[in-house]
Parts: structure tokens; sequence; C-alpha cells
């Protein structure tokens, strides 16, 4: 029996990861190892581990790595515990395959502590980019470190081809949180509103907004701007919570003092899959810089009024509006947000993140890969180079 360990740091990528958990249970021949750490653990973060345990998923291993401090210092000296502790899970028990997501520090702790194992590494969603996140290193890291890569587009699996991987170890799968909509019953108004204790009126604006790592000196007064554009509309207002980045605790502070003077405001730390889906498919339109706005928004045919940086590179649909960090500019795009005949333009074009079948890709091939020395000696393809870019 193959043992496939997958790590998990966060309400985010769990939910990314769910049909991929599911159809590894589900297979005789294969064994999950899931390997639990990061936000998940933390109970500042809403201890997001019970959700994993109500989903009847077991858990094998937790990995306590994030310190209270969201400090430079302090995440640094997160993903130093990251790696001792993934250390000394993978000296208790070595998965056949480790399967890592996206562009966090925890998950590169857990790639970066299975290289002197010999481990092979599977990566999803490499290739991207978020120009504005220390993310984007950590990705392209994390893609050097890994052995089979299942990107979301080709555009995606040319840039790895271009850092150098070998093309029959890049995968384009589409994104795994898109095959949730098949199987994910979503909430009517009136069930979010109870299970949530939300009031949410009209169709309300979602917003969530992350720290933008490389800015994170202007942290404050980009908050203050969205939080100054946010009044100018009679509509309710959700908050989610930011991610254990530098300075995410200063936003949430920022946000729970909008809270107190804004009664039409509220705030959810933690909706799980089916709740985030659920209020996506109700909101009238999603303000702030978060990847779901950019990768899962397509295909509710939701408005995204995307704020800044922190996700500049990446490939986006014609729902998604772009915007600076100024009040003014952030109104005028939740303006053109609301407008029907933005939403008319893209309500029936496909999602380009894919078709919502990924994890049966993934896992078929997770199953069926020679787990022989070709995998883990990586050879770096070099491009060719035309004589007049050498001059």
């Amino acid at each position: 029996m193959r043992t496939i360990g997958v790590i998990t740091t966060s309400r985010a990528d769990y939910g990314i990861f769910l049909p991929i958990l599911q159809r590894i249970q589900a297979d005789p021949e294969l064994q999950l190892h899931l390997m639990v750490t990061g936000m998940h653990l933390s109970a500042e973060f809403g201890l997001t581990v019970r959700e994993i345990e109500a989903d009847g998923i077991e858990i094998s291993e937790r990995v306590e790595m994030l310190l209270s401090s969201d400090t430079p210092e302090g995440i640094a000296k997160s993903m130093g515990l990251g790696t001792m502790g993934f250390a000394q899970t993978y000296a208790r028990f070595r998965p056949d395959i480790l399967v890592v997501l996206g562009d966090r520090f925890e998950m590169h702790a857990a790639a970066l502590a299975a290289l002197p194992f010999k481990i092979p590494v599977a990566h999803i969603h490499g290739g991207e980019l978020t120009q504005g996140a220390m993310d984007d290193a950590l990705r392209h890291s994390i893609t050097k470190l890994s052995h089979l890569h299942f990107v979301a587009a080709e555009d995606y699996r040319r840039r790895l081809l271009q850092m150098g991987e070998e093309p029959w170890r890049v995968i384009v799968s589409g994104a795994p949180s898109l095959d949730n909509l098949h199987d994910i019953k979503l909430l009517d108004r009136r069930e979010v509103e109870e299970q949530f204790d939300l009031h949410l009126g009209s169709n309300p604006l979602l917003v969530t907004y992350h720290p933008v790592t490389l800015e994170n000196e202007d942290t404050v007064w980009q908050v203050e701007k969205l939080l100054e554009a946010l009044p100018e509309f009679n509509l309710s207002v959700v908050f989610t919570a930011p991610n254990a980045d530098t300075n995410g605790q200063v936003i949430t502070r920022m946000i729970e003092e909008f809270l107190g003077n804004n009664p039409k405001a509220q705030m959810v730390k933690n909706f799980g899959t089916q709740g985030y889906f659920s209020l996506m498919e109700h909101a009238a339109a999603m303000v702030g810089n978060s990847s779901s706005g950019i990768i899962e928004a397509p295909s509710f045919g939701l408005p995204v009024v995307n704020i800044g940086t922190r996700q500049q590179g990446r490939m986006r649909g014609k729902n998604v509006i772009d915007v600076g960090y100024g009040r003014d500019e952030i109104i005028e795009g939740i303006k053109k947000a609301l407008a029907p005949e933005f939403r008319e333009n893209f309500c029936r074009l496909p999602n380009p993140y894919g078709d919502g079948h990924a994890s049966e890709q993934i896992v078929n091939h997770l199953k069926g890969v020679s787990l022989d020395h070709s995998l883990i000696n990586k050879r770096f393809v070099d491009m060719p180079v035309c004589p007049a870019q050498i001059a």
C-alpha cells in the first residue's frame, strides 16, 4: 500500500485539499498520512483542526510551529521551528510521497525538511506569481524542492519548464478547490445567517484582506483606505480573518475596531469551505486581495475588486477589477463591480483555472508514478538560448 503524506497548514489549503484527501481515503491501494500544522493548531485562528476532525479525516501528525508573534523575526523563527518539527516527524515515519500546496512558509518548512530524507515531493499550484508577497519566493523555492508538479493552467506549466523542470514532471490538472463545487451543498441565505450568526440583509460585500508581506511597512495605511471606502455603500460587510503573516494581527485589530463603529459590518474568522463558498454564492461582490477572488470566484460569477499588488502576476478572469490602495480607487472599483452590466460580461465564461476535475488526475498520478531513483534524481533542463540574448 502506497502512503501519501499531505501537509495542511490552514483553513485555506484544507478546503483546496479536501477532494484530494477524500479520494485518497476512498482508494484501497492508498493510505493517507495527514500532517496538520500552522494556523490549524492555533486558538488565535480558531483551532481549525476541529473542522478536519469533524469531517472524519484521520490526523496522523500535529506539528506545532507557529509563534504568536507576527513580526519578521517571529515569522522567521516559526519557519525554523517548522523545519525542525517536520524533521522529527519524518524520522518517525517516512511517507512514500509528500504532497504540499501553494506558497506558505509552513509548506516550505515541510518541503525543505523532506530533502535529506529523499522523500519525493508533489507540489500543487506551482508556477504562479504573487509579486506583492514573499510567498512568490517561497513558491518558486518549493518548486525546486519538488519532484512532481500539478499546475492550474498551461501558462504555469510553461513557467516551470522555464525554471528548468523536466516536462514529464509537470501536469496541468487545474485547481483542485473547484472540485468542491461538485460535492459541497451550498447553504441558503437563512442557513448562512443562522450557522454563523450573521445578518446579511441584501447581498453583502465579502472582504478578505491579507498582509502584503513585501510592503508590510504600509499595512496600516492600506487597511485604513479600505475601511474608509466600505461605508460609502449601504450594504452589509462580512470580513474574514487575515493569514498569519507579518502584521496579520494589526489587520485583525483594525477590523475589530471598525466593527465597533459600523453595525452593518461583521467578521467570521473561520467559515470552513462550505460556509465560505456559500457566502461567495450570496455576495454582491468580493473585495480585498485573496487568491480565492482569482481562482474560485469566477465559478460563482462573482465580481472581485482586487486591491494592490498581492495577487499581481496571477492569471485572472474577466470578473476581476484591479485597483490601487487609494480610497477613491477602491470606491470606484466597488461601484463597477456592483453594476449589473459588469457581471453580465463574464457570468457565462469558463473559469480559467479548470472545470473541477483536478483531484482525480492528481490522485491517479500519485498512485501510478514509479517511486524509483529517476523520480528523486532531478535533472535541470536548460532553455535554448538565442545568440542575441547572450550579447
